[in-house]
């Protein structure tokens, strides 16, 4: 098993960006990180993350893409 899980988003339209990343959480192991790169800031999401058992953290890179690394809260 991997630690983390790669996700990339960019270019999606909305709602698909949420569906496939939540999708991904159903399937992370305790142990395990997603990565999900999007090229837009996810604010729905934090909420979503908060509120079922999860922590992140975001980089706004620059070339305008955000990176957002998930895991379960411990």
């Amino acid at each position: 098993m991997e630690d983390e899980i790669f996700l990339n988003v960019c270019n999606m339209q909305p709602p698909e960006p949420m569906e496939q990343g939540l999708e991904k959480l159903s399937l992370l192991q305790p142990n395990q990180r997603l990565r999900m790169l999007i090229d837009r800031e996810p604010r729905p999401l934090y909420r979503i993350l908060s509120n079922n058992g999860f922590s992140y953290r975001t980089e706004a890179k620059p070339d305008y893409l955000y990176e957002i690394l998930i895991w379960h809260k411990t």
